[in-house]
């Protein structure tokens, strides 16, 4: 009876050593997929200013 309890725990701990490494494979995944949506966004940000200053500058040239 008393093995039958160890091993519940044994397997009770390895279930829960399993969950700890998925959680911590999940967090930085989604710390990497943040850092990534950051740059992104700050990119396209910069584009976006750039592209509207010209054609600011450009904007007596422009005729419809």
């Amino acid at each position: 009876m008393h093995t039958m309890r160890n091993m519940e725990s044994d397997k009770e701990a390895q279930n829960m050593e399993k969950a700890y490494r998925t959680m911590k494979s999940s967090g930085t995944g989604n710390i990497v997929v943040g850092i990534l949506v950051l740059v992104i966004g700050i990119t396209a940000g910069v584009i976006s200013i750039v592209n509207g200053a010209n054609l600011l500058r450009h904007k007596k040239e422009i005729t419809f």
